[in-house]
C-alpha cells in the first residue's frame, strides 16, 4: 500500500494511524511525501519506507517558481510510476496536500485501487480535484457535503500515540494546579501568543496561583510569550512543538486551540474541554465546520477569529474555571464524539475495495460437476 499525503501533521497524523494499523495485520506500506512530511515520519512504524517525491504548490513563491510548479509535480509523476510499475501496490490512499498529487496521479494512469481521506468536511483543494475519479472518498468530519455516491464518513484516524490515552480520567477545575493547554498549529500559532497569555494575566490572583500552561507558539514569538507569563507570574512552559502532546492533552483542564481535523479528533478522543478559534484564513471555512462538529454537542466553546479577543477569552475562562460540572460535562460530551473506530473503518474499507478488485480482475474458476 502507498498513502501520499502533504507535508503538515493535518495531514500526516492519519496517515500515520493508518500506517500502524496495516503494519499490524502485514502490509507492506510505503509513505509518499515530500521533504516537509518527510520529518513527522520518523514517528511512523519503522518498517514503513518512506518516498521523499517532488512536488510544489501554487501557495506562496516567487512568479518564476510559480510557472516550475506543473514541471515539479510532472517529474514526482515520474518517480512515481516508475516506483509503482516495479512494486504493484494493491492500493493507493490520498491523504490531500500537494504532495500526494503524484501518487494518486500514478494510481490512476497504472489503474490501482484509489481511495482518498478528507480530514474535514470539506474537501481540500487537492482532494476536490480528484474526488470524483477514485474509488471512495472517506470524510473525517461529516457535513452535509456527504451526498454522492463514493463518499463515506469514518471519522479521524488517531495515531496509537493518541489511543493510549483514550478517555483518560478527567479531573475537572477546583482549588489546585490547574493544566491549560494552548496548541495554535503551524499556520495558526499566532494569534494564540498574542491573546492567550494576556487573557490569562487578567484572572483572579487565586487562578494566577493554580494555572500551569503549556503553550506552543511560532519559534520567533518564544521569546515573547515567555516574557509575558513571567511578568505575570503565571507558571508555563512554551515550546515550538510538543512532542509529547497526547500525554499533555490527557493532563489538561482545558485545551485552548485552533480547530483543526487532527486537533479536533485528538481532543475527542481523550475526552477533553476545548475553547476552539477556527482559522479565518482557511479559504473553506474548514475549521468553522469542524468546529461545529464539537459545538454541536456541548464539547467545546468556539470563537470566530474577530472576536478572540482579550477580555472575551478571560471572561470565559473565568467561568470555565468556576463550573466544574460543566466542564465533566464537556469532557464527557467531547469523549462521546470521537469517532473511536475510524481506522478501523478505513483498513476495512481498503481490504474491502482491494478483494472486490481482485475478484472482478481474477475469472473465477467454473465450478466442478457434482459426482453420480
Amino acid at each position: 500500500m502507498v498513502l501520499a499525503a502533504g507535508g503538515t501533521g493535518g495531514h500526516m497524523f492519519p496517515a500515520q494511524a493508518l500506517a500502524e494499523e496495516m503494519v499490524s495485520i502485514g502490509w507492506r506500506v510505503k509513505l509518499s511525501t515530500d521533504k516537509r512530511g518527510a520529518r513527522y515520519a520518523k514517528n511512523f512504524p519503522s518498517e514503513v519506507e518512506l518516498s521523499v517525491i517532488k512536488s510544489a504548490t501554487f501557495a506562496g513563491g516567487s512568479f518564476l517558481g510559480k510557472l516550475l510548479v506543473p514541471l515539479v509535480i510532472f517529474y514526482g509523476v515520474l518517480q512515481s510510476l516508475l516506483w509503482f510499475k516495479n512494486n504493484k501496490p494493491s492500493c493507493v490512499v490520498g491523504f490531500g496536500g500537494y504532495p500526494s498529487i503524484p501518487a494518486v496521479l500514478a494510481a490512476f494512469i497504472w489503474r490501482i485501487p484509489t481511495i482518498l481521506h478528507e480530514q474535514n468536511g470539506v474537501l481540500g483543494k487537492v482532494n476536490k480535484i480528484f474526488s470524483k475519479r477514485v474509488d471512495f472518498v472517506a470524510y473525517g468530519i461529516a457535513s452535509e457535503k456527504l451526498n454522492s455516491k463514493n463518499s463515506i464518513y469514518i471519522g479521524n484516524p488517531v495515531r496509537n500515540s493518541v489511543l493510549n490515552f483514550s478517555a483518560s480520567p478527567y479531573i475537572p477545575p477546583g482549588d489546585y494546579p490547574i493544566n491549560v493547554l494552548v496548541i495554535g498549529g503551524s499556520q495558526g500559532a499566532r494569534i494564540m501568543s498574542d491573546i492567550v497569555p494576556i487573557a490569562l494575566s487578567k484572572l483572579s490572583e487565586k487562578n494566577i496561583k493554580n494555572i500551569r500552561v503549556a503553550h506552543q507558539a511560532r519559534p520567533e514569538d518564544i521569546n515573547r510569550v515567555i516574557k509575558l507569563y513571567s511578568e505575570n507570574n503565571i507558571k508555563a512552559e512554551v515550546a515550538s512543538f510538543f512532542d509529547d502532546a497526547p500525554r499533555r492533552i490527557s493532563e489538561a483542564q482545558l485545551v485552548i486551540s485552533r480547530s483543526g481535523a487532527s486537533s479536533i479528533a485528538d481532543i475527542a478522543t481523550i475526552g477533553r474541554p476545548s475553547i476552539l478559534v477556527p482559522l479565518k484564513s482557511a479559504i473553506r471555512d474548514e475549521q468553522s465546520v469542524n468546529a461545529l462538529s464539537m459545538t454541536s454537542v456541548n464539547s467545546a466553546i468556539s470563537f470566530a477569529e474577530d472576536d478572540f479577543t482579550v477580555d472575551k477569552l478571560a471572561k470565559c475562562i473565568t467561568k470555565f474555571l468556576s463550573s466544574p460540572k460543566k466542564a465533566e460535562a464537556m469532557a464527557a460530551a467531547a469523549l462521546n464524539r470521537s469517532s473511536k473506530n475510524s481506522v478501523k473503518m478505513l483498513s476495512d474499507l481498503i481490504l474491502n475495495l482491494v478483494q472486490k478488485k481482485k475478484e472482478v480482475s481474477t475469472p473465477s474458476a467454473k465450478p466442478l460437476k457434482k459426482r453420480t
